[in-house]
């Protein structure tokens, strides 16, 4: 099968041509529909995370149709439509799997960076990470959910309650989190470049309030706010514009230093705190939501062999929405 390769971190992926093997237990084969380009993609290819298994399909926002099942596997049967996250396995025996925080788990594997990804015709996963999708729905829009989607649905319930909401970087994420974010009568404010009119009018068709740079001030104090962009300059400004008690989420796997700041930023009880990953949980539950929120993906769409574009264009900020790759 063909598969869009990373041999070395800072290099062109290569278009190789592999044996994928049978299912092994647990596992299940997939023919590949759509696979999203999620900035983690990014940060595994351009080497800012450690010690990706190389070579490697990089990948995990995969949408595509169960083609073989491995032994041992009832949950799911051939022809069903199935979502694989960033998150792909897990020992299900440590102290964080056995209390539900199995994003935690030391022993994970990460689809696309410590196990093949979705930047081919097929993949093998284990089937306890692999979500039943509607059928009805649309490969390339459904793909960005996957990841862009579960992280930015992780983030919020981390972030609270709050009605005023701040977005730092308005890309995959945000643009579908600001959906749910209206769906359920809160208010929008989006971050973005200062050069960036695409996002701020994407954002404003989503109907956010408010739209600025991240160096602005809202006109309002913010009750949270959620990081997507990496950027560790944007912490000290999210907190000085979120009121007292407020929460700033970081919800990248990867970001630049955060620099020193005063501590009257963080005073009057803020806080700050990161997501990792996703449970299953939390996929269950946001996947039940898109449909009752109405949820919508702006994407551009590009061929397997142009993942590479696809990633300079994403590294480059030309991307509004997501990019999504086609086998």
């Amino acid at each position: 099968m063909r598969a869009m390769r990373l041999h070395r971190c800072g290099e062109r992926l290569s278009a190789d041509t592999i044996n994928l093997g049978a299912p092994g237990p647990g596992q299940v084969r997939i023919a590949i529909d759509a696979c999203g380009v999620c900035r983690t993609d990014l940060h595994v290819v351009d080497g800012d995370l450690p010690s990706p298994r190389l070579p490697l399909v990089p990948g995990h926002e995969v949408v595509g149709r169960v083609a073989e099942l491995g032994p041992g596997v009832t949950t799911l049967a051939p022809g069903d439509r199935v979502g694989v996250p960033w998150l792909g396995w897990t020992c299900g025996a440590c102290d964080y799997c056995r209390g539900g925080r199995e994003n935690l788990c030391r022993a994970a594997r990460f689809t696309g960076y410590t196990i093949d990804g979705g930047y081919a015709e097929e993949m093998l996963a284990d089937a306890r990470y692999c979500f039943p999708l509607d059928p009805s729905l649309d490969a390339a829009h459904a793909a960005p959910l996957l990841c862009a989607g579960l992280i930015g649905y992780r983030a919020l319930r981390l972030a609270g309650p709050g009605h005023r909401v701040g977005l730092y970087g308005f890309g995959a994420a945000a643009h579908i989190l600001a959906q749910v974010l209206r769906w359920q009568g809160r208010e929008v404010f989006a971050f973005t470049r200062p050069e960036d009119q695409a996002a701020r009018d994407l954002a404003r068709r989503l109907g956010a309030v408010w739209t600025g740079a991240a160096i602005e001030s809202p006109p309002v104090a913010l009750d949270c706010a959620i990081l997507f962009a990496p950027v560790g300059d944007h912490v000290p400004l999210a907190l000085a514009a979120t009121r007292p008690g407020g929460m700033v989420v970081c919800a990248g796997i990867h970001m630049s230093d955060i620099p020193q700041f005063p501590y009257r930023l963080l005073w009057e009880e803020r806080q700050i705190r990161s997501v990792a990953n996703l449970t299953r949980q939390d996929a269950l539950e946001f996947l039940a939501l898109v449909p009752q929120a109405g949820i919508e993906t702006s994407i551009e769409r590009h061929p397997l062999g142009d993942a590479g574009l696809a990633l300079d264009r994403l590294r480059s900020g030309a991307v509004t929405g997501a990019a999504v790759l086609l086998p």
